[in-house]
């Protein structure tokens, strides 16, 4: 055993026992601390103040006799490892202490010194090997419960955002033939409110099953932090004093700039929410390295890490609340004030970006959350400043959609009609092949889904391009990332749209395919 001395607790009246436990434990200096206690009620006060790394335990007290007095102490530190050392020669008692959970059964004068020692150290090897592996089960199991709501989030999420790409495609029409003063106007802007609300909490349970759509890119996280200064004071208010602690040498990182922002949102709010009578609000940025001692937490890559800590002074939290704090819908807060969605989408940006976070907080003692991302060596992207350059939104090139859902195909016809286009509609890849035997006119582009009964999107680009060589194509999709990679679309280059979208963010991006 290496590193501090082991704290051990001997619950024990006989005072000749006890000087003799004490010389057994005098003949190696340094590896133990003894503290004693001669009766129950003591034992159990000291124990409740933490810190004991071992109990030896007499089941004969002044205040307690038999197996009761294990059953008391285990009960009370189930943690930590006790050895029954006892001057009851009784094989049913030994057998029912040990089945209780007792590290070792030991008879007073019948253990050389050399023993007692070689017990207490195998007692506590044993009792961190079983911890550990209690551990790694629970990780296995927390493992698997996120991956089993991962995937019917991302089952979910391709209907979701086919209902939600007509709705708010048709809301956005309606909007352009109505005045702001006509009634009806307030009415379809409430529902085109709602159904953004239900796509940004779509997005939020794929960013927590790690399956949304990711635009990495080598980051200086320094200068993203220094972007949303503004935009954290406004969040915060005024009665939280916000500091920021920047390493001047800091490393790059990989990873979406927009997802990142999110997530430093997310953190940020939740700060905020523990500190309702105010308080402080860090952000800090330091270079980190990673070593085995990590992996007690969760499987690390050892090597260099840029770190990222968000503190606060606020309530902090309990052991109960830190073990459920990222699983989607737990929330602390009262009803309606959250969707418990916050902190899951914190975690599932982040794991699916290849980093780590972890939470250091007790309750009164504020909160920490440091997220450790792998540390590159490529200089970081030039970020873009300033506004953006007005596109024109309108049209009148040909364009085929082919799409397999009815109203996604409706409704994106009739926006692409709107902005002056003339659209070529199919319901898969059979049909886009028929009708453009019979066109003998232009064709501009080509707006398909991905994944479609018979033949995908890549597969229905490939083959019109036999008869329109150079033809230009624009990929959507209502599917997960995995689902997306699978048929290829996410290469260098290829333009591609996620479901849902509104009218301007789809005339954007067909303008952008157009003109590019």
């Amino acid at each position: 055993m290496t590193g501090s001395p082991f704290r051990v607790l001997l619950v024990e009246d006989n005072p000749g026992d006890v000087l003799l436990i004490e010389e057994t434990l005098a003949e190696r200096p340094g590896m133990y601390e003894l503290e004693t206690a001669e009766r129950l009620a003591v034992a159990l006060e000291r124990l409740r103040a933490g810190g004991i790394d071992l109990v030896l335990l007499d089941l004969t007290l002044p205040d307690s006799e038999g197996v009761g007095t294990f059953t008391s102490v285990h009960s009370h530190v189930p943690d930590v490892p006790i050895i029954v050392l006892t001057g009851q020669s009784d094989e049913s008692l030994a057998v029912s202490t040990v089945r209780s959970g007792a590290q070792d059964y030991l008879l007073k004068g019948q253990v050389a010194s050399d023993l007692l020692a070689r017990t207490i150290r195998y007692a506590i090897e044993r009792h961190q090997v079983q911890r550990q592996l209690k551990r790694t089960e629970q990780q296995l199991l927390n493992a698997q419960k996120m991956e089993a709501m991962g995937r019917l989030a991302g089952g979910v999420a391709h209907d979701f955002n086919n209902l939600l790409t007509a709705i708010l495609g048709t809301a956005d029409l309606l909007l352009e033939d109505l005045v702001p003063s006509d009634p009806q106007h307030v009415d379809i802007q409430e529902i085109r409110k709602a159904a953004m609300r239900a796509a940004d909490l779509t997005r939020q349970l794929l960013a927590f099953s790690r399956r949304q759509m990711l635009e990495p890119e080598v980051l200086d996280l320094n200068a993203l932090v220094a972007d949303m200064d503004k935009m954290v004071r406004r969040l915060i208010g005024e009665d939280v004093e916000f500091t920021t602690a920047l390493s001047p040498d800091l490393g790059r990182v990989r990873a979406d700039p927009s997802q990142l922002e999110q997530v430093i949102l997310n953190l940020v709010v939740n700060a905020r929410d523990a500190m309702p009578e105010g308080g402080k609000l860090t952000i800090e940025t330091v270079n980190a390295e990673l070593d085995e001692s990590a992996r007690g937490r969760e499987p690390v890559r050892p090597g260099p890490y840029v770190l990222l800590a968000v503190s606060d002074t606020g309530i902090g939290m309990t052991e109960e609340t830190k073990a459920r704090l990222f699983e989607p819908f737990f929330t602390t807060k009262g009803e309606g004030k959250g969707t418990g969605l916050g902190l899951a989408t914190v975690y599932g940006i982040i794991k699916q970006s290849g980093s780590h976070i972890w939470v250091y907080s007790e309750p009164e003692h504020g909160a920490t959350f440091k997220v450790y991302f792998p540390r590159v060596e490529e200089p970081a992207t030039p970020r873009e400043r300033g506004p953006r350059e007005p596109v024109r939104l309108r049209g009148t090139e040909t364009i085929l959609v082919v799409e397999d859902d009815e109203s996604v195909r409706r409704t994106t016809c009739r926006i692409l009609e709107s902005l002056g286009y003339r659209v070529l509609a199919a319901d898969g890849g059979a049909m886009a092949l028929d009708l453009l035997k019979h066109h003998a006119g232009p064709l501009d582009l080509l707006v398909s889904d991905v994944v479609m009964p018979g033949l995908s999107g890549r597969k229905v680009v490939e083959l019109v391009r036999e008869v329109r060589p150079g033809l230009k194509a624009l990929y959507l999709s209502g599917y997960t990332d995995e689902a997306i990679v699978r048929h290829r679309v996410l290469e260098a280059g290829i333009p591609f749209l996620q479901k849902p979208y509104s009218v301007e963010t789809l005339a954007r991006k067909i303008r952008g395919v157009l003109d590019g």
